[in-house]
């Protein structure tokens, strides 16, 4: 048995394609690729294939990880390649590595993530929108009936712009820890944004023990 990472993008084609359905979509390319995935033991065996972070419902992302376990070791190129030639639409495939069996749970090493949000729409007050959340020392909210304080949550938030098109975007850095993860969509809902409006994209997921991806 011998564990690989999984660097890759969920692009446009998935951006409404949900956290299951991914990891669905990825076993069934593992399938196509005629890869021999380890399944777990038990009554109701699953495949050993575990995504670093779930992606919000409507997001897509440059930078995702994931790690797969196979019955037998190969050559990471030779996995690459069988993936890549496999790959539906919206799932685009950056490198293979192997990671040691008994390295860490990939989803325990995440800690926060990094998201630009783009606009359909202008929005004149937007640095006045950003300053004043990052003025408040608390920002009171609800998630799934239990209130939390979003403001901790909420790591960096800048606005910048794109040297190429000169657009103007949001880019924020929100924490992702067990219990503690900041999400997008609610900092748009605070800032008073509308989320039809807005083309959110993960950029890096930092890892503790880990390099952080290139820009």
């Amino acid at each position: 048995m011998t564990r690989y990472r999984l660097h890759f993008a969920k692009t446009e084609p998935m951006r409404y394609t949900g956290h299951l359905d991914v990891q669905r979509a990825w076993e069934r390319t593992f399938r196509r690729a005629g890869l021999p995935v380890k399944y777990s033991e038990g009554f109701t065996p699953h495949p050993r294939f575990h995504l670093a972070s779930a992606l919000p419902l409507g997001c897509t992302s440059r930078y995702e990880l994931a790690d797969v376990w196979l019955e037998r070791p190969l050559p990471v190129e030779e996995v690459e390649k069988r993936l890549r030639e496999a790959l539906p639409p919206g799932l685009e495939l950056h490198r293979v590595e192997e990671v040691p069996e008994k390295a860490p749970a990939l989803q325990n090493l995440v800690r926060a993530a990094e998201y630009e949000v783009h606009f359909l729409e202008p929005i004149p007050d937007l640095e006045e929108r950003a300053r004043n959340f990052l003025c408040r020392e608390h920002i009171p909210r609800e998630r799934r009936g239990k209130p939390y304080d979003l403001r901790p949550l909420v790591e960096a938030l800048e606005i910048r712009q794109d040297e190429a098109s000169g657009e103007t975007y949001l880019w924020m850095r929100l924490t992702a820890l067990p219990g503690a993860t900041g999400r997008p969509d609610e900092v748009l809902d605070a800032l008073g944004i509308p989320w039809e409006i807005s083309r959110v994209e993960r950029v890096a997921l930092l890892l503790d023990q880990a390099p952080e991806p290139s820009s």
